[in-house]
């Protein structure tokens, strides 16, 4: 068995988010304490008790993910002396997932992975004027389709795919006129289902080019260190290792597409079978199996999940 551990994005997130893991080892209270202390914020107690429109403001979202999958991954080497390096073979992320897998394989602190995800949270938010930019999840087209559709629905406004999750879903970001005309083209061109979502923010798309600079500002004030395994990267669905490369792929993700499907086919060319998603959620270990059914996928967020992996490694 060949793994990759793999960290989820936002929209994974739940009030509640980690309390299980902190009342059951003293590893994951640490993660998310040390967390609170580099944001100066109690984004701990948030993340348990809410409220949850407030937890689910990107700028909150994102640190909080990050924070639980640390915290599971603490409780991993604390309980079973797990080493990352021999575990799994590569790491990824979704979106802000990918802060979380560099963190996980050591080129990231944790400290600067939380104020890098706070940061980022911000710029994203406040990259657009909110009610001018929309996100919509086209389901049943593949990738060719939903760019027939986008190449149809743009007008002259913004409008790009910003998400390739799994054959048959597909998300689009941009201009609120155009991402709504593009359900409707989707509609006609045979999608399944067609809706809009309910984000904050234009995500991945040419839109957040000012969270993109902020970023870009915020990382090269930052020390990365060469990751443990390589990390196949949002942008590229390729493995990374080099610093300045990674620092480069991060800033271009903000406002490139995450192309999961095609970083999950490129973890089974290189001989993955497993996807171990650690954090908050199920999403990423159930589109898996849609991408390919010859790849498994498994996922560590509560005490229950850690005392499974750790008896099957």
């Amino acid at each position: 068995m060949a793994r990759a551990f793999v960290f989820p994005g936002q929209g994974s997130q739940a009030v509640g988010m980690g309390k299980e893991l902190v009342d059951a080892f003293p590893a994951a209270k640490e993660v998310l304490q040390e967390v609170d202390d580099a944001l100066s914020q109690k984004l701990s107690k948030l993340m348990f008790e809410g409220p949850e429109d407030e937890l689910t403001l990107t700028e909150n979202a994102q640190p909080a993910l990050m924070a639980v999958s640390m915290a599971a991954l603490a409780v991993l080497k604390a309980e079973g002396g797990l080493d990352l390096a021999k575990a799994c073979s590569f790491v990824a992320g979704h979106s802000l997932g990918e802060y979380s897998a560099l963190a996980a394989a050591g080129s990231f602190s944790l400290a600067d992975t939380a104020r890098l995800l706070k940061t980022r949270g911000q710029a994203m938010q406040r990259a657009v004027p909110v009610g001018e930019g929309a996100m919509a999840a086209l389901l049943g087209l593949d990738l060719p389709a939903a760019q027939e559709v986008v190449d149809e629905s743009a007008e002259g406004e913004v409008l790009s795919c910003a998400n390739d999750n799994a054959p048959g879903q597909v998300v689009v970001s941009g201009a609120k006129a155009a991402v709504e005309r593009a359900v409707e083209v989707a509609k006609e061109k045979g999608a399944k289902r067609a809706m809009l979502l309910q984000v904050s923010a234009p995500f991945h798309c040419p839109m957040m080019a000012p969270a993109a600079d902020v970023m870009g500002e915020a990382l090269a004030k930052v020390d990365i260190q060469a990751p443990v395994v390589p990390l196949i990267a949002n942008v590229t669905a390729a493995p990374v290792e080099d610093p300045a490369e990674i620092r480069r792929l991060l800033v271009e993700q903000v406002t490139g597409m995450v192309r999961w499907r095609e970083s999950c086919l490129a973890l089974k060319d290189k001989g993955v079978d497993t996807l171990v998603e650690v954090g908050a959620g199920k999403v990423l270990s159930g589109l898996v199996r849609r991408i390919d059914r010859e790849m498994t996928g498994t996922n560590i967020g509560t005490p229950a999940d850690v005392e499974a992996f750790l008896a099957s490694i």
